[in-house]
């Protein structure tokens, strides 16, 4: 069975950060994401409008499975075959600093980014969710959408 959560970003295109919801079965959210800039044009490849380390990744759907990373260890949430974009992966931090297209994970956030404390639970809820669905035998998707509307 495929379990599929969604990731809705809720801040126009432009603004210097991105915010998002993650969202999973019946519009259940399970926290907040915070990305780069959406810098997306639709129908245009991702090399003529990608910024390295300051673009959030583009609207699609992507296998979401837990890996070993060097950087953030064992059971990194990691976002497959995104164009463009190598080694994405869901993870802690609060400000689009800590990012280089990768979403962060948060329980709360503010203008500025993900509120300090809320990041670390947010992505723990996420991998126990992931987790859950792995051992059952279920494949995960990520499905990003780039939502017009404001936060």
């Amino acid at each position: 069975m495929d379990i599929i959560l969604r990731l809705e970003r809720i801040t126009p295109a432009g603004y210097p950060r991105t915010f998002g919801k993650l969202l999973a079965g019946d519009d259940h959210r399970l926290c907040y994401t915070l990305e780069d800039e959406v810098r997306e044009i639709p129908g245009q490849p991702v090399a003529d409008w990608k910024i390295r380390g300051a673009t959030a990744i583009p609207a699609g759907r992507y296998r979401l499975t837990m890996e070993d990373s060097p950087k953030f260890g064992p059971d990194t949430l990691t976002v497959h075959d995104v164009p463009g974009f190598d080694y994405i992966r869901m993870h802690a931090g609060n400000t689009e600093a800590d990012t280089e297209g990768c979403p962060l994970l948060g329980m709360e956030i503010d203008p500025h980014g993900i509120v300090g404390g809320t990041s670390r639970p947010a992505v723990k809820l996420v991998q126990h969710v992931v987790r859950e669905a792995i051992d059952r035998g279920d494949v995960v998707w990520l499905d990003v959408s780039n939502t017009v509307e404001e936060a």
